[in-house]
C-alpha cells in the first residue's frame, strides 16, 4: 500500500487536504466521507483492510476538519460539502479510469453519501453508509433548534461544543482514548452546520422515494450518538436495491470495534457482490 497526498481550493477559497491510499493492483475505488469533528487519518486500518483487498481509498478532510482550512466545524452552506464530495470523486475518476467507484460515508459522512446520490445522481457502483445521521439518538429540544435557526442568520459561523460523549464511540477503551488524545480531532460545530445537517438529516428521514444506487446501511445496535432506527426505518421505507445490516452490541464507529473485521468483510461481500451482479447484467444485454 503507497500513500498519496493531494488537495484542492473550494469554490469559498478554502484548502481542502485529501489523501489516497493506493492498493497495489487496484480494482477499484472506494471515497471515504468522514464524520463530525475528525478526519480521514482515522481510517488507515480501514485503508488497509481495502488496499489488501484490491481497493484503493481516497478520502479528504472537510472544510473545518483535519488539515484542512476553513473555521473548525463551519460551512456556510451544505451544498458546500455535497460539493467537495463532487470534487473526491474528480480525484477518484482521475486515477481509477474504467474502475468500480463506491461512495462511503460515517455518521456525519453518511448523511452526506445519502443525500449526495439522492441530490446529485453520481454515477457510481453503491453507496455504504455506516451509522448515518439521519435521526440523533438524544435530539435537541425545540428551544435549542429555535436559538440555532437564529443564531443562523445573524451568526451563522457561531461556535459551540457539539456535545459528543466520547465513550459512545466504541466499547474498545484504546480508540476513546485515541480520539481525545488526537490533536486533529476537535468538538465544534457552529450554528449554519449544525441547522444544516440537521435539516438535511430530517429531509432524509422523510424520504420514501427511490435510491437510484445500490445501497448498505449498516449501524451499531447499541449507538447512543446516531440512532439506529433511523437508519433501519430509512432502509425500510426507500424503495430499491437497499440492505440493511445492524451489529448488535456495537456502538458507534462499528469500523473501531473488537469486531471491525466483520464489518470489513461484511462490506467487501457486499461490494463485490454488485460488481459482480452488474458484469453479468452486462453480460446479458
Amino acid at each position: 500500500m503507497q500513500e498519496r497526498n493531494f488537495e484542492w481550493e473550494t469554490s469559498d477559497g478554502i484548502h481542502i487536504s485529501g489523501r489516497e491510499w493506493q492498493a497495489n493492483q487496484p480494482k477499484g475505488a472506494i471515497c471515504l466521507i468522514h464524520g463530525l469533528g475528525e478526519h480521514i487519518g482515522r481510517y488507515s486500518h480501514f485503508a488497509q483492510y481495502f488496499t489488501d483487498n484490491g481497493y484503493s481509498v481516497i478520502g479528504y478532510d472537510r472544510r473545518g476538519h483535519g488539515l484542512s482550512g476553513g473555521k473548525r466545524g463551519h460551512t456556510p452552506r451544505v451544498d458546500l460539502l455535497l460539493d467537495e464530495v463532487s470534487q473526491l470523486l474528480v480525484q477518484a475518476k482521475v486515477h481509477h479510469q474504467r474502475m468500480p467507484i463506491f461512495l462511503y460515508g460515517h455518521s456525519m459522512g453518511g448523511n452526506l453519501v445519502l443525500a449526495y446520490a439522492l441530490k446529485r445522481h453520481p454515477e457510481v457502483q453503491g453507496v455504504i453508509a455506516s451509522a448515518p445521521w439521519i435521526r440523533l439518538a438524544f435530539q435537541p429540544s425545540g428551544i435549542e433548534i429555535a436559538l440555532g435557526k437564529i443564531m443562523r442568520v445573524l451568526y451563522p459561523a457561531y461556535t459551540q461544543g457539539n456535545g459528543l460523549k466520547t465513550e459512545h464511540l466504541s466499547k474498545d477503551p484504546e480508540v476513546v482514548r485515541a480520539y481525545e488524545q488526537d490533536p486533529l480531532v476537535h468538538d465544534r460545530i457552529t450554528a449554519a452546520t449544525g441547522i444544516g445537517m440537521m435539516q438535511q438529516a430530517n429531509w432524509l428521514d422523510q424520504y420514501s422515494g427511490l435510491f437510484p444506487l445500490p445501497l448498505l446501511i449498516m449501524h451499531g445496535g447499541e449507538d447512543h450518538i446516531v440512532s439506529p432506527e433511523g437508519s433501519r426505518a430509512f432502509a425500510l421505507r426507500v424503495q430499491g436495491d437497499v440492505t440493511y445490516r445492524e451489529w448488535e452490541g456495537l456502538y458507534h464507529e462499528i469500523h473501531n470495534e473488537k469486531k471491525q473485521l466483520e464489518v470489513f468483510e461484511y462490506a467487501h461481500h457486499w461490494m463485490e457482490h454488485h460488481i459482480e451482479k452488474k458484469s453479468m447484467a452486462a453480460k446479458t444485454v
